[in-house]
Formats: C-alpha cells, structure tokens, sequence
C-alpha cells in the first residue's frame, strides 16, 4: 500500500504549486496509484471541511478574480504598520490585487515572506482589492530557485544549480531586475506557466559570480532558504547583553573545569571535570561535572533573539563558514566558555560507580571559569604521554582522570549496546583562495569519545531530572528502523555473505553482531553504510519514545543551547522547575512545544540538506580538473536511471547512467536493487567493487557522471549476437526474475 502524505504534506504541496492542485496532480505528485486515490480523497474532503481548502469547478473559473481561498505571500508592513499580502496563484492579464490581511485575536503574528493560506473577500478600496483572514501559516518560505541568468531577447532564462531540477525557468523583461548574463541569481514564481510549460519567474536577488571562491556555501544557504542575515533589532538586543553576575548562583569558579574542542572550533558551550570520588559507599567511582554555557539568561522567552533563534532552529556549519543561532556577541563571546573568563552556566554533577553506571545527578545554575581551552589532539597526545606545554600541568589532575572516569563508562557502554557504526568522516580543507586543497579524513581519537560519553550522560540526566519534576521537555527522539527497511538491509546481509536475525524484537545488539560480522572484510564499509540508510531518522517531540541508536529510554539535548533550539527548551525547563528564575519555560512555550519540536526537526533537516550540497559541490569543483581519471569505488545504490557509485579517495557520489553501459536494455529490479543487462547478463547490484572514470564534473550543481569500466576486477561483458529481439528478450527477462522471486517467497516461507 502506498503511503498517504499528510495534511500538512498536501498544504505544502499545494503552496508550492499553486497550478497544481487537482486531485489527479496531487495524486502524481505523491506516487498514488489505483485504490489508494480513495484514502487520499477522504484526506481532501477532511481538510475542505475543516476550511483549509475549497472545492472549484473544472468548468469555470472567472481569470481575473482571485478564489475564496488562496495561497498568498506575506508583505512587509507599509508605513502604517499594515500588513497586506500577494497572491500566489494570480493568472490575470492585469496586475496582480493587492489584500489586506486582518487580523483577529489569537492569530499568530506574521512576517514578511510567510505563506499562508487565507479566506478572501472582495473588496473596493483605493490600495487593495481583497480582504484576507488568516485560515493557517503553511510556511515560511515561497517558490523560489536558485540559478544561473542566461539573457535572452526577451528576458531570458534561469539554469536552476540543483541537480535535481530538470527544468529551466523563463524570466519576463520586466523581472531581469538588472540581472546580467551568468550570474547566480535568486528568483520566485511569477504566476502561471509560460512557454512550453516551463515556469515563469522574477528576479529577486543578484548574488554574483557561481564560479567565485567561497560562493558554494552561499548557494546552499540561499537555495535552502537559510536565514543568514540577523534583523536589526535582534543584534542591538545581543549588543546590549552584559555579563551575568553570580547572584544567586551556585559558585563553580573553584573547579578546574576545561573545554575539549576541535582545534578550529568556533565556540565553546561546554565544559568537563573528573575526579575519583570520595564517598566510601562508591568505591571506585567518580564525580563527573559537566558545564554547559547558561544561553537562556541572555536569550528570554518571546525577545527578539528568541524569535529569531527558533526560527533558524540551529546553527548551520559549512567548510568556509558558520551561519550562527545566535549572533557573535552571545554565540562567540558571552555565552562561550572561554578560558579565564567568568561565564553563566548551566552544571551537573553526576555521580558514576566502579562501573560507570550513573547512580546520581544534581543540576544547579551557576558562574563558573573555564582553566583551558583546549583541543583534542592535544588532550590525546598529554594522555599517550606527550604532553605541550599547556597540557604537562593539567595532566593529572585534570587530563588523567577524564580518561579514567570514560574507561569506566565503556563496561556500562558495552552492557548498553549502543549502535557502533564506523563511518570515517570526510573533512574538506579549503586554501586561501578559497578552493579545495584537499579532502582528508577526520581525526578520531579517544579524546573524542570522552566528551561525547559525558555529553550524552548529561543529556540522559536532564531528561530524566525533568521527568521527576513532572516539567514538559523536547526529547530527542530515534526509532527503530522500519519491517521494509530491515528487509532492505537483509537482502544486503545475505548478499554479502551474513545473517541478520528475523522473527524478534530488533535491539542495537543485532546490528552490532552484523557489523562484527562485516568488519575487516571487503563488506565492512557497505554493511556499515546499508546500516546508516535503514535507520529513521531522530527528531524532537514532546511525547518520548526512546532512543532506538544509543538504546536509551529517556534522552534529551541539554549540551549545546549555542547552536540547537532544542537544548535552550530543555535549559528553560530546568529553569523553571527548579524555580531559579523568571526567564524558564514561559506558558507560550508550553503551548507552543509540538509545532516548535516540527519546526526545529524541519531546520535541522534543511541545514543537513544544505551541508551535504555544499559538500558535493566543493567535491565536484575539486574533481572537474580531474576529468577523464580513473578512480575506483563501490555501488551505493541504485535506480531506474543508473548506478550511484561512492568514490575510494574523496567518498563523493557519482552517477553511472544506464544509457552509458552498453547499447542494450537493462532491466531494473527494485526489490533486489539491481539493474541486469538484457543481452550481456551483467548484473550491477549494491557493494559491488567498480573502476570508473570520471566524464563530467558540474561544480555549480555538486553532480558527477561515471563512464563504467570494471565491475569487480572483470572488464564488461560484451553484449551477446544472434539473440532475440530487445521486446521478446526483455519480456523473458521479466518472466525470469518474476519466477525467481516467486520461489524465493515460498522458500523463506517455508522456513
């Protein structure tokens, strides 16, 4: 059965295509075939009854009027302070109406460039022509694509830079807005259709050179929609922040407490201690305290800067730049735990056994002072006996027993069983003039580790800390992966040689027996991949279903408010539970706590997306002087299309067309994710080993094409002569691979 999207899915849609709104377009957009366009039916009649969407005629529909209902773009308030808005599916010949909205009580405040959809009546007044209430916001961001200004005698036309986009956008004169020939320019929908179907827009935003060093992070961050320019008010509110007193604050300044970060770390939002601990009834064990920048003394309910940090939801991170949560003065100075500096926190202490078992915890606000601030090769090269200058006095009473706390924590982490995925991590390093040197791997050293340990001790301590107090709380939440995605990942396992369990409850031990099955074979990098793809993915909710990946019952993020909305809720909540002010968890936030969780999962999201965009197109500017190469590699996935080929070297995709392989008819096999030449019998599956070379590299969209040379080790198979022709050959294929999973059903059956 075919998935039915959601409400909110079919508002979205229908606000991104607002010429496309029939139930057969809708239909098409969403996959939905035969008895299924029953339930998706109901769905429309449930949102026509709740007032979100109004029936219209096939027959008639007068052009030059706007419907009772539309999708409509939020203005910037005139002089006045009135809000008007235009609407989104005008197809008049004259210029498009002008609509005022009204407000009533109750209704969320709107901003420039909103999308909603609103009840219109039509009215004569000298500036606007409709009236427009609030039925509900759809989004925050209209139609818009990002592109290359080709000029043309009229206007011209826009090359979208997604790799996914196989449409050009035609621009009248009166839209060019002075754009010039070659230019990366932002533009929005204008209206209906133009010639030969292809979308009309209007120029928006000019952004200069695509080919210009450091112009690939920006083409992310606009094509995203990620909001890169903080309003005026929001950094005159920051300007003003001054350093927080002690107070009523627990005082910390006392405790050698350091921050670990990576060499190039831009802010620092936490700090650790260790030390054995004393209490004879816990022999053995250790007192852990975890510090972690106080961003919600400076960062209020309702203020500015809250505003505009649970709208960006999250700090964005790219090879050039950080787009920030929160502005500098608070995201790079007050709120970063600098060395030698009093800074507002927010601590715990936990208490470990000999075992590394949390047996106990204790939040408090305090002022504390961070003793170092210090990198992770450093810290890793002090314990394996080399310390610098910095690290030689901190070693053993500060470096030493972090180490000797974390080794306890791993009896405790290998009863636990959490998912051990060994995916090496690519870094991009950028030169001076902005292009890529080179792609290494991530260091990862045991540094690393004691830092996440603690962190995620933290985070399971503040969600339960909260559950006692009864307070409500955004939790981090990972489910386990889906009955057709553990058949995926099978298939994969029983391909490759391996077992995965079937016929019970799927826990993290499972996987971690398959990839210890894997590991050290030439199925090591893909099992762990294949495992990747079959896991859900985390979100933020108010309800707790678990953390399915670290195999945890209650989680939260309290770690790093500088950078994730999510943590400064749980900060809040804390807050007020504990009664330590009047800047926790205000009622608004309460209220408000499902559609902030959304809204933060869908930022954080959009920020990945834009991040690995920026990636592919940093790895395709890198490879396109590198045309013509061979490389080796491995199939990681496959399509109707082609092959998806992961490259040794950098780990950038490419694409081997089927149309490229041979000049004969490759019939693809969705279930067994292979593509089978119908005259050759070459079978292209996932994890086989392959030798490509590069044909194309395409820096302004991130896309590479591979020509096909070896499938492991064995040059192509020539397609055969004298054989029966293409229609016959490919309805035998189909007979074929329809029996042979005819017989493996039955077979798995029977077992």
């Amino acid at each position: 059965m075919t998935r039915i999207p959601s409400k909110d899915e079919i508002l979205q849609w229908i606000s991104d295509n607002p010429t496309q709104t029939s139930k057969r377009d809708i239909a098409r957009a969403f996959g939905i075939r035969g008895g299924d366009r029953i339930d998706l039916k109901r769905v429309l009649r449930e949102l026509e009854a709740d007032g979100h969407l109004q029936k219209r005629k096939k027959t008639y529909r007068d052009p030059d009027k706007l419907p009772p209902v539309a999708v409509a773009q939020v203005l910037a308030p005139d002089a006045d302070g009135d809000l008007f808005a235009r609407p989104l599916e005008w197809q008049g010949e004259g210029e498009e109406p002008r609509i005022l909205l009204v407000q009533k009580s109750g209704d969320p405040a709107l901003k420039q460039d909103d999308r909603i959809l609103a009840r219109l009546t039509e009215v004569k007044d000298e500036d606007h022509q409709y009236e427009g209430r609030l039925i509900r916001r759809i989004g925050t961001n209209p139609q818009r694509v990002l592109g290359v200004f080709r000029k043309g005698a009229e206007g011209g036309r826009i090359v979208p830079v997604d790799k996914g986009a196989d449409k050009e956008w035609i621009v009248g004169t009166a839209d060019v807005n002075g754009a010039k020939d070659g230019e990366l320019v932002e533009a929005q929908r204008a209206g209906p259709k133009g010639r030969m179907g292809l979308p009309r827009a209007r120029i928006v935003a000019r952004l200069g050179d695509p080919a210009a060093p450091r112009a690939v992070s920006l083409i992310a961050i606009h094509q995203h929609g990620i909001p890169d320019a903080f309003p005026d008010e929001v950094i005159a509110e920051a300007d003003a922040a001054k350093p927080a007193p002690l107070g009523a604050r627990e005082d910390l300044r006392h405790l050698p407490l350091v921050t670990i970060d990576p060499a190039d770390a831009r802010d620092h939002d936490d700090a650790v201690h260790a030390r054995p601990d004393d209490n004879p009834k816990n022999p053995g064990g250790f007192v852990v305290w975890v510090a972690i920048a106080d961003v919600a003394h400076y960062v209020t309910p309702d203020s500015a800067l809250d505003r505009e940090a649970r709208n960006r939801g999250n700090s964005s991170y790219f090879p050039d730049r950080v787009v920030p949560m929160l502005p500098d003065r608070l995201s790079g100075d007050l709120c970063s735990l600098h060395e030698g500096v009093p800074r507002a926190c927010m601590a715990v202490r936990l208490v470990l056994n000999a075992r590394g078992e949390k047996i106990g915890h204790r939040f408090t606000r305090g002022l504390m002072k961070s003793h170092a601030s210090l990198n992770y090769t450093e810290v890793q090269e002090a314990q394996d006996g080399k310390p610098n200058a910095k690290c030689a006095p901190l070693l053993d009473e500060v470096i030493k027993p972090l180490f000797a706390a974390w080794e306890a924590t791993q009896f405790a982490r290998r009863q636990r069983q959490p998912l051990e995925l060994d995916l090496p991590e690519r870094k991009i390093v950028l030169g001076e003039d902005g292009k890529v040197a080179s792609v290494n791997f991530y260091e990862r050293h045991d540094a690393h580790k004691v830092i996440e340990e603690f962190m995620i001790i933290a985070n399971v301590a503040a969600a339960e800390e909260l559950n006692r107090l009864g307070r409500p709380l955004l939790y981090r939440v990972h489910e386990e992966p889906s009955p057709e995605k553990l058949d995926a990942l099978r298939e994969v396992a029983q391909a490759s040689g391996f077992t995965l369990a079937k016929g019970q409850v799927l826990q993290t031990r499972h996987l971690n027996s398959l990839l210890g099955q894997a590991e050290g074979t030439e199925f090591d990098e893909l099992m762990n991949i294949t495992t990747l793809r079959s896991m859900t993915q985390a979100y933020y909710t108010p309800k707790n279903f678990g953390h399915f990946g670290l195999a945890l019952r209650n989680y939260a993020h309290f770690t790093s408010p500088i950078r994730r909305y999510s943590d400064l809720v749980v900060h809040r909540a804390l807050i007020s539970g504990h009664g330590w002010g009047d800047d926790g968890l205000s009622p608004a936030d309460i209220d408000r706590l499902e559609a902030t969780a959304q809204h933060i999962s869908d930022t954080e999201r959009r920020s990945m997306m834009a991040e690995r965009d920026t990636t592919d197109r940093y790895l395709a500017a890198y490879l396109s002087e590198r045309v013509g190469n061979e490389f080796t590699g491995r199939i990681n996935g496959i399509q109707r299309f082609g092959a998806f080929v992961k490259l040794d070297d950098t780990g950038a995709d490419g694409l081997i067309p089927v149309s490229s392989i041979g000049a004969e008819y490759y019939l693809y096999d969705r279930d067994e994710q292979t593509l089978t030449g119908e005259k050759s019998r070459l079978v292209l599956g996932i994890g086989q080993r392959v030798t490509v070379r590069l044909s194309e590299a395409i820096p302004v969209t991130g896309g590479l094409m591979l020509e096909l040379l070896e499938v492991e080790g064995r040059a192509l198979p020539q397609p055969g002569r004298g054989k029966p022709g293409r229609s016959a050959q490919r309805k035998a294929q189909r007979a074929r691979h329809k029996a042979a999973k005819v017989k493996k059903k039955v077979s798995r059956t029977r077992r």
